[in-house]
């Protein structure tokens, strides 16, 4: 049912700060931009997932649940927004799997439903259905997002979440040192779980970001230029690959950039 990662959404208190600091983390421009409901929202397109920067702006309902998201975390990643091509059907499913779906809300373009954040381990996860894709920015410096991060306290919790009941293809469970890693392949994009034994209220937590870039030190001096405090290049995790961290300028979203390996899952 879920063949991509649609968009994540990220929490801010200022809208125009998070615009600006995005479109230099992106070298592009925002392509669409909002108000609705008391919430000021600003998007930003790369080739296989969007970053959606949500902020309130008045005394709406949605408006005081943003508000209370941000104090209570603080900005950073508040959704995760999967994407499938048919909600009926999705619908369906999450139904029988026990995660409770809201009904399906319907609006200009596509069609989402909210899944019980009390049965996804606390995460915000929604999934939606779009009539036609976003229109990529072709001028954006990232190629796209590699994968994201979900802390959790709870490993084999997660794995049933995520793979038995959301779909997920696994693609990898290992101990790397002494932490326990699970690899789930969303689209062209990767879903890591990381473990982490401080997590011990049941809840995972949406943590960070790893964007892919064609070069990792013409990157990294694009945006050392732009005043951005990046650490240097190392090598990833994955043989191959080269990384390195992006120090601010990212609304509190743990934030890597990756270039990847020739040879490709």
């Amino acid at each position: 049912m879920i063949t991509g990662i649609d968009h994540v959404v990220i929490g801010v208190r200022d809208l125009g700060v998070a615009i600006f600091a995005y479109e230099t983390l992106f070298g592009c421009k925002a392509s669409v931009r909002d108000e609705r409901d008391g919430v000021a929202t600003a998007m930003l397109v790369t080739r296989n997932v969007a970053v959606e920067l949500m902020a309130p702006i008045g005394e709406s309902e949605g408006a005081a649940r943003l508000h209370a998201a941000i104090k209570d975390g603080g900005e950073g990643l508040k959704s995760l927004v999967f994407t499938t091509p048919d909600i009926v059907n999705a619908h369906r499913r999450y139904e029988r799997v026990g995660l409770a779906p809201q009904e399906i809300v319907e609006r200009e373009g596509w069609r989402s439903v909210r899944l019980d954040t009390a049965r996804t381990r606390g995460v915000r996860i929604f999934v939606l259905q779009r009539d036609a894709p976003l229109d990529a920015a072709s001028d954006a410096a990232v190629a796209g997002l590699d994968h994201f991060v979900v802390r959790s306290g709870d490993m084999d919790g997660a794995a049933s979440l995520y793979g038995a009941r959301l779909g997920l293809d696994m693609r990898l469970d290992r101990e790397v040192a002494v932490r326990r890693l699970m690899f789930f392949r969303c689209g062209d994009g990767f879903m890591e779980v990381a473990r982490d034994e401080a997590i011990t209220d049941g809840k995972d937590r949406l943590w960070g970001l790893s964007w892919r870039v064609a070069d990792a030190d013409a990157a990294r001096a694009r945006l050392t230029e732009a005043g951005v405090n990046v650490s240097e290049v190392r090598a990833g995790f994955k043989p191959g690959t080269r990384v390195f961290t992006v120090r601010d300028g990212t609304c509190g979203v743990p934030t890597l950039m990756i270039e990847p390996s020739r040879q490709r899952d």
